[in-house]
């Protein structure tokens, strides 16, 4: 199994930004799909999830800012992140939950002006 980000970076709050995982290794369209994050002091937070039939679900923190989604496609999973704050700044982590959590490399999304 592999899972690897991409998409991260230093954008101003307000702005939006667009990760990307892209899996291997298993078969994506039958597995639900997570992104976490997590910043230095904090716990790591289950910030979105969406299931094999496209169900969605966010914490509270980002819902009606971010949106997950996927393409079995092409294997990957997709967080849109709109209206970035400052406390958004984090490493996010893509997750699948097989017989044991696989998780990718994170990517660092630095929310500053």
């Amino acid at each position: 199994v592999r899972l690897v980000e991409s998409g991260g970076g230093l954008v101003q709050p307000g702005g939006s930004l667009r990760l990307s995982c892209a899996a291997s290794g298993f078969i994506f369209s039958r597995n639900p799909m997570r992104w976490y994050r997590h910043s230095p002091g904090k716990e790591r937070e289950l910030v979105a999830v969406i299931t094999s039939v496209g169900s969605t679900n966010y914490a509270g923190s980002v819902k009606g800012r971010f949106i997950i989604s996927r393409d079995n496609s092409k294997n990957t999973v997709y967080l849109q992140m709109n209206s970035l704050k400052p406390e958004d700044t984090a490493v996010y982590y893509c997750n699948v939950p097989l017989r044991t959590d696989y998780w990718g490399q994170g990517t660092q999304v630095t929310v500053s002006s």
